[in-house]
């Protein structure tokens, strides 16, 4: 990954929905984003902290619900260390159900009151 190069949004929170072509029962998220000592940027404040809550948007669209709508479930909820790899993978609550999209909430950063960035969001899953 190269610093700057990242999907930045104003303020330390946001959302973003990843959909998906088919219905995917996800197992796990992977989110990455560079670590102090090798961004050459010095400061990661903007690097996500908390995902207050990850949920998935229902899609059963053989009956009946559309693109638009749906209903959400929680599947996990985690933090990304600053002090760790600049890859970090976590556990989703694993559903039996699949699901058409991913909505990502990001509650807060690493202390940048102006804006978060993201630098890749990964979901892995059948």
């Amino acid at each position: 990954i190269s610093p700057g190069y990242c999907w930045p949004f104003q303020a330390s929170q946001s959302q973003v929905d990843i959909r998906f072509p088919a219905q995917v029962r996800p197992m796990v998220i992977t989110v990455q984003h560079p670590l102090k000592k090798s961004s050459g940027l010095g400061d990661i404040s903007s690097a996500p902290l908390k995902f207050h809550r990850l949920t998935a948007l229902l899609r059963f669209i053989s009956k009946g619900v559309s693109e638009e709508g749906g209903e959400e479930t929680l599947l996990g909820t985690f933090s990304f260390s600053i002090e760790k790899e600049p890859t970090q993978t976590f556990p989703l609550q694993v559903r039996e159900v699949g699901f058409r999209c991913i909505r990502l909430l990001v509650l807060s950063n690493w202390g940048q009151a102006s804006y978060t960035c993201i630098y890749r969001v990964q979901v892995t899953g059948r």
